[in-house]
């Protein structure tokens, strides 16, 4: 990981593939693949690392009360492509996306796999929010979420930490800085840091399908 270059920040190597086999072997080191469509693959290993451990979670008077009395209901691993394919949709600041059909194959064959996970947030029967990511035994690697509704990717964040306290579930990757993450909790830790956890937490042995009942 110390081949990573300054700039751009985190870059490590180009090329490849996006099997599941070098997938999972990325996460477990503690990288990554982003790149546009007019790009080879691109493996990134940040540092600082951004970061959120489950009882750091800071849920703000007004997201409990969303929660508590809120329009929102949430499941999980329900609508994993539904999520994923929203995830990718034009954002209004622009219409690029990151998620190109060959990285949605590659994290849908994951889902299949045990690794990948959604949760999804739902109003009225419709989703309006929810994210995605692979779990690698006590680590959970989050990729993207989105929102259709104030607060409806917040929420997806909430019933993500009760899940990960739920299932002893250590460490959820946040990949980069931002001060939204930082206002729920995240912080950053140093690459080496980051590794280490990993160490201690990441196993290539498949969760399974997440099973549910839907929550408010």
């Amino acid at each position: 990981m110390d081949q990573a270059l300054r700039e751009p920040p985190g870059l490590l190597a180009a090329g490849g593939d996006l099997s599941p086999a070098r997938l999972l072997a990325a996460y477990e080191r503690g990288v990554f693949p982003w790149y546009s469509a007019q790009q080879p693959i691109l493996w990134w290993s940040p540092d600082p690392r951004m970061v959120l451990f489950p009882g750091e979670f800071k849920c703000s008077r007004s997201l409990r009360k969303t929660l508590r009395n809120g329009p929102f209901s949430t499941r999980v691993d329900q609508a994993f492509a539904a999520t994923i394919r929203s995830c990718a949709a034009p954002r209004r600041s622009g219409p690029e996306t990151w998620l190109n059909p060959d990285m949605i194959e590659s994290y849908d064959r994951l889902h299949e796999l045990g690794f990948g996970h959604s949760v999804e947030t739902y109003r009225d029967g419709s989703q309006v929010g929810g994210l995605y990511g692979i779990q690698l035994g006590q680590v959970f690697f989050g990729e993207s979420m989105f929102s259709l509704e104030r607060d409806a990717s917040k929420v997806a964040l909430a019933r993500l930490v009760d899940e990960c306290r739920a299932r002893d579930i250590k460490v959820i990757d946040c990949q980069v800085a931002s001060p939204h993450l930082a206002g729920l909790g995240a912080r950053e830790v140093s690459r080496t840091q980051f590794v280490a956890l990993l160490r201690d937490y990441a196993s290539r042995a498949p969760a399974g399908k997440w099973v549910e009942e839907s929550r408010r």
